[in-house]
C-alpha cells in the first residue's frame, strides 16, 4: 500500500526543505504533483523561493500549521532529524503523522554517526578544523565504539527553534525506534551502497507508512 502513494502522489511535502534543492528534483520526477516546500527558517525559505522561482506547482510554507491535517500523500524529510533535540524530534514526527493521509508514506534520510562511519567522518573533520565538539578525540572514539556522546551542544537556527549544528552524537538506532513508534517501518537502506550496510556507509534511509497507532502499539506488545 505504501508504494502506491509513492507512485502517484497528489501532494508531496519536503519537510525542512532548506534551500529547496530536493523540491527541484521532485518537480522533475513528479510533474503532476503539488509540492509543499516547508522550511521554518526565514533565510533558508528565501533561498528556496529563489532556487525554485522557475518551478511551478510549488507552495512555500514557513508555518506547518497552515497545512491541513490528512492531506499529504508523501513526506520527505532528509538531513533534518539529526539536528533536532528529542522533544523537537517527537513533535515533528507527530506533526508529520497528522499531516499524512491514511497509509501515507514518509521517507527519512539521516547520517550514520556511529561505528566505522563515525571514525572516518571524525578524522575528516579533524583535518578541516579542530577544538570543537565533533572533533574531540574522545567524542570520535566514543562514536566509533557505538556509544556516541550525549552532551550535544544545542543552539537555535532561528528564534524559538532549538537545533544541533553538529551531527556527532546522533544515533540512527535510537531514531529508528522512535520512528517505528509512530509509523509502520517498511524498509531501511544504507547509502550510497546499500549492500555495505550501516556499518560502513555514511547515510541511512527509512521508508515507512502511516498506520493506526493502536495497531502499532498492539504489534509492539509481546504476546504471552
Amino acid at each position: 500500500m505504501y508504494s502506491r502513494s509513492l507512485r502517484s502522489p497528489e501532494v508531496i511535502c519536503d519537510f525542512g526543505a532548506g534551500n529547496g534543492e530536493l523540491c527541484k528534483l521532485l518537480a522533475e520526477h513528479y510533474q503532476n504533483t503539488k509540492l509543499i516546500c516547508y522550511e521554518p527558517t526565514p533565510s533558508l525559505l528565501l533561498e528556496a523561493r529563489n532556487n525554485l522561482s522557475a518551478v511551478a506547482e510549488v507552495e512555500f510554507c514557513q508555518d506547518i500549521r497552515s497545512v491541513a491535517s490528512g492531506t499529504l500523500d508523501v513526506v520527505f524529510c532528509l538531513e533534518v532529524f539529526e539536528h533536532l533535540p528529542p522533544e523537537e524530534t517527537a513533535d515533528a514526527l507527530q506533526i508529520i503523522y497528522d499531516l499524512l493521509k491514511p497509509e501515507g508514506t514518509i521517507v527519512v534520510g539521516v547520517p550514520v554517526e556511529v561505528g566505522v562511519p563515525a571514525l572516518y567522518k571524525g578524522i575528516f573533520r579533524m583535518s578541516r578544523r579542530y577544538g570543537v565538539f565533533d572533533t574531540y578525540m574522545k567524542n570520535v572514539a566514543l562514536s566509533f565504539l557505538w556509544h556516541p556522546p550525549r552532551n550535544r551542544p544545542i543552539s537555535e537556527i532561528a528564534p524559538g527553534f532549538r537545533y544541533h549544528y553538529e551531527h556527532m552524537g546522533f544515533d540512527f538506532r535510537g531514531f529508528k525506534e522512535i520512528l517505528s513508534s509512530h509509523f509502520k517501518l517498511h524498509k531501511v537502506s544504507a547509502s550510497p551502497f546499500a549492500v555495505l550496510g550501516t556499518w560502513l556507509m555514511p547515510e541511512v534511509y527509512f521508508l515507512a507508512e502511516k498506520a493506526n497507532k493502536r495497531m502499532q502499539s498492539d504489534a509492539a506488545t509481546p504476546r504471552r
